[in-house]
């Protein structure tokens, strides 16, 4: 395994391109290159021998996106190719959700879960959100100095998830480190599923028992009549959807902003919305850089690429941004929205508001409360977490005036 940034000439165009390498936590950027000079659709590796279709390319990425009838979200074909230990299964593996459904199914899944979330109110979020950064900053604002990924972005996800969920804070930290395992792919990825499996089993379990003023207890009472193991698998996705990537794009929002002092200050005195900033790590540097699974239901002749059955065919969204950035001319508007984060087609995220809302309060909030934030060290310098799926700091320490969320002025 790498440790080391590839020389953009080092890729053969008949190897896979090594997504699961050091390297590529550290700078994909030759990876994608790599990826393009193969065409809108390269080829790629997961894992050890765990080959994909990595598209790059937006047209083919759109034309993916919305094809149903060449292409399937179930990967049930595949699974039975791959080892039992591989490390990707934990975000690849068939569960009866939205994610993995196609058709009348993948339509009854998704819509429960939109009229379940359409029942939370902003008003509700944003305070949950709010009392999140209020219990993180009694933690660690006393001490002047702080880690933004592991002490602030990650447990303020499972706080508020916790809260939406039904959970006590005391499971946050039992969330965090579950899904954090699972979603880096490496050696610890199977005890991660089994982890959040056993937690989201137990969430569930006590939900069917007793009914709560929370999203499982809706989901199990919708009218599409999901059973208990239906709804244990679509909380299953929404839980690691919602907390992985919204804590992503906080932290890697917060350290573009933050490598920035004039763009920091135009944030923190209100002249520059902090949506602003949350938009451009969508352009620039998504946190779910590589997802977006489909697999054909046949062998299919593809944007030049010959795509064979049960093998995923990924869109790769941070490549999308990488090269969309060339093409851009002009300065593009903060609100521009030509990104494909969210995916598109009908799997497009269902949920953006509310992942655009918790990451835009939550910057907003630890800003005014410690408007000096300070980074320890240079952007060039951050280390990012390994993994084929997420853009991802390991860490982002930063250092700022000492103080409590009870001092006087300060926000509540």
């Amino acid at each position: 395994m790498t440790t080391h940034s590839p020389d953009r000439q080092a890729f053969s165009r008949s190897a896979p391109v090594r997504l699961w390498e050091d390297g590529f936590a550290l700078d994909p950027y030759p990876y994608y290159d790599a990826l393009r000079a193969q065409g809108p659709v390269g080829w790629a590796e997961l894992a050890p021998g765990v080959p994909a279709y990595v598209v790059t390319d937006r047209r083919a990425a759109l034309d993916l996106l919305h094809d149903t009838e060449t292409f399937s979200h179930d990967p049930r074909p595949w699974e039975a190719t791959v080892a039992d230990d591989s490390p990707v299964l934990g975000m690849m593996r068939w569960r009866p959700n939205t994610l993995f459904a196609d058709g009348a199914a993948h339509v009854r899944y998704r819509t429960s879960l939109i009229d379940t979330f359409d029942r939370i109110e902003p008003h509700d979020l944003r305070a949950r959100v709010h009392r999140a950064v209020r219990v993180l900053v009694g933690r660690f604002g006393p001490k002047g100095e702080a880690d933004l990924v592991g002490e602030f972005a990650r447990p303020l996800m499972a706080l508020v998830f916790n809260s939406l969920f039904g959970l006590p804070d005391s499971q946050s930290d039992r969330l965090n480190v579950a899904l954090g395992k699972m979603m880096e792919g490496g050696a610890e990825a199977a005890e991660g599923e089994t982890e959040f499996a056993g937690y989201v089993l137990e969430l569930i379990a006590a939900k069917s028992e007793q009914r709560g003023d929370d999203l499982p207890s809706r989901l199990l009472d919708h009218p599409a009549g999901l059973t208990p193991e239906e709804v244990t698998w679509q909380v299953f996705l929404t839980l690691g959807a919602g907390h992985e990537p919204t804590a992503n794009l906080v932290s890697n929002a917060l350290s573009r902003i933050l490598g920035n002092p004039q763009y920091y200050s135009t944030l923190t005195s209100g002249a520059r919305p902090v949506t602003d900033a949350v938009v451009e790590v969508l352009h620039h540097e998504t946190p779910l850089a590589n997802y977006g699974i489909h697999y054909a239901r046949g062998p299919v002749s593809f944007h030049g690429a010959w795509i064979r059955a049960a093998v995923p065919v990924v869109v790769s969204y941070g490549a999308l941004a990488h090269f969309a950035e060339r093409e851009v001319t002009g300065e593009r508007h903060p609100r521009d929205a030509s990104h494909l984060s969210w995916s598109a087609g009908p799997h497009a995220c269902p949920v953006r508001q509310h992942t655009l809302l918790i990451a835009t309060e939550a910057i907003e909030r630890l800003t005014q409360w410690l408007p000096d934030l300070e980074p320890v060290l240079p952007r060039e310098r951050l280390t990012w977490r390994p993994g084929p799926f997420h853009r991802s700091l390991t860490s982002l320490p930063v250092r700022f005036s000492s103080r409590s969320p009870d001092q006087p002025g300060v926000h509540s």
